[in-house]
């Protein structure tokens, strides 16, 4: 599974702001909230920085 997301933010966004970009990215495309599965961590979920 992935997701691609748009920030603003220069710092990882699994850590900035609680990970509340990345958790509303997975709830959108798959409708899976992957803070209540335990899955919000970078043991988990790997950033790939385009551009």
């Amino acid at each position: 599974m992935s997701v691609d997301l748009v920030t603003n933010s220069y710092g990882n966004p699994v850590l900035s702001n609680g990970g509340q970009e990345v958790v509303n990215a997975f709830m959108r495309i798959y409708g899976i909230d992957i803070r209540r599965a335990g899955i919000l961590s970078t043991a988990f979920l790997d950033v790939k920085q385009i551009g």
